[in-house]
């Protein structure tokens, strides 16, 4: 034991380089800095959450012909999204199975009929199945090519929800709809929904961003109501100053895009208003937040086009949704109001890819589009200050974790026995309640026993 990193859980010591119960790194009200910090624990998250729960992999819109495709990843496997030549959709483990080359190295495309291996020419159907190689006459006798072992592999269970496509590596298991339950159910619903043909459609392409952190830290970050009014105050006020002057200059209300930024200077005590609910398997929503059907023409004319093809009764039932933000666990953070998706891929104990995609309603005014397009560019894109401030943040919280001193624990203490329980659903008892986090770290010590 001499010379091996220890931690401590409640009254004992056990090496961080060996641990026996991954479980007793989280307490209720904490959490041990190894779940953040040890690539021990996140390969064990690979395998016990990863690879075992449903992960999103794309939307249906994203592959709309026959040979298109999208390269993505299941924990840190490489998997194919694509649509064959029947229009089914499929989701394909990128690796030829004749000697284990990526059959497909571009992020997306289109292949007409056929994947074809870069390496010896094996050709795949776009179901899997092996469509042709070259000098057949070696595999006579041999080996029949239609043989299992020589089709490309696919994820043991693949299954949709309103066109957002998920897999799962295991085969046994909750179905996705049961996995997803009300609270993850309500992200695509309350998307869905708001069309008036009751469909969205992905529009590419993405932003992509590697976060130098883990990716826990990005999923608590996202319902965490005290940081927003400390962290992006500064663009808060920036914003509030330009809608002045916007005002000024034009007598017009400024562009709705400059109120996503200006809502940070909330004084921070004003968002203890909202609350969050926590759901089986770590899904977790943030409720209460932002007006989202203001009075203006883009909002009237979206309520005339719901109104048109739903009645007015459904219409109001599904533009009063008060839903927000809804976490996916582990793989999406949802903001359904503003057609926002961000999809989770740790590469690292220390570093996260995320894709920050945005979608258009069908049969919606185009304004209501607008406005998701200036949220998109406005608060999630790379180049916003919004950002950047939130990227510091991780990369602080990581680089303290990963240090011998200054302590072992990350304390999740606010409001702790204080937000109400039932039927296995805990609803805060404000916006500024720790509950997300603790939700989320309940399911991840389930998962990891």
């Amino acid at each position: 034991m001499e010379g091996a990193k220890l931690i401590i859980v409640g009254d004992k010591t056990m090496p961080l380089d060996s641990y026996e119960n991954f479980a007793s790194l989280v307490e209720p009200d904490r959490v041990h800095k190894a779940c953040y910090a040890d690539e021990k624990v996140f390969e064990a998250e690979l395998e016990n959450i990863f690879y075992k729960s449903w992960i999103y992999v794309g939307h249906e819109s994203q592959i709309p012909n026959p040979g298109d495709y999208w390269t993505t990843w299941i924990g840190k496997e490489r998997v194919i999204f694509c649509r064959a030549e029947d229009g089914k959709v499929h989701v394909l483990f990128n690796r030829c199975a004749h000697r284990g080359a990526l059959l497909c190295n571009n992020q997306h495309g289109n292949v007409a009929k056929a994947f074809r291996c870069p390496y010896h020419a094996w050709q795949y159907n776009m179901d899997g199945s092996l469509r042709n190689v070259p000098l057949k006459k070696g595999y006579e006798g041999i080996i029949e090519l239609d043989d299992p072992q020589l089709q490309l592999q696919r994820p043991a269970r693949q299954e949709t929800y309103r066109g957002f496509v998920f897999a799962s590596l295991a085969e046994q298991g909750p179905s996705l709809e049961e996995w997803m339950g009300q609270g993850a159910r309500s992200a695509f619903d309350d998307i869905c929904n708001r069309s008036p043909e009751g469909e969205c459609e992905i529009v590419m392409n993405c932003f992509r961003i590697i976060q130098h952190s883990n990716w826990k830290i990005f999923l608590e970050n996202q319902l965490d109501a005290v940081h927003p009014s400390v962290t992006h105050h500064s663009t808060g006020d920036a914003a509030a100053q330009e809608q002045k002057i916007y005002k000024e200059k034009t007598g017009e209300d400024p562009p709705i895009g400059y109120q996503f930024l200006a809502d940070f200077t909330l004084p921070i005590e004003k968002w203890d208003q909202f609350y969050t609910v926590g759901h089986p398997y770590g899904h977790t929503v943030l409720s209460g937040y932002m007006n989202l059907r203001p009075r203006d023409p883009v909002t009237v004319a979206h309520e005339d086009a719901l109104t048109k093809a739903y009645g007015k009764e459904r219409m109001d039932e599904i533009l009063s949704t008060n839903v927000h933000h809804v976490l996916v666990y582990p793989c999406l953070s949802v903001q359904p109001p503003l057609q926002q998706l961000r999809a989770i891929r740790p590469l690292a104990a220390n570093k996260t890819l995320t894709e920050i995609w945005h979608f258009r309603l069908k049969g919606a005014p185009e304004g209501v589009y607008d406005r998701s397009l200036q949220y998109y560019y406005h608060v999630n894109s790379p180049s916003t200050m919004v950002n950047a401030d939130d990227l510091n943040n991780f990369r602080a919280c990581q680089d303290g974790l990963e240090l011998d001193g200054g302590g072992d624990w990350v304390s999740l203490h606010r409001n702790y026995g204080q937000d109400p329980v039932k039927d296995g659903v805990t609803t805060s008892v404000g916006g500024m309640s720790e509950q997300p986090m603790r939700n989320m770290m309940a399911a991840w010590k389930e998962y990891m026993s």
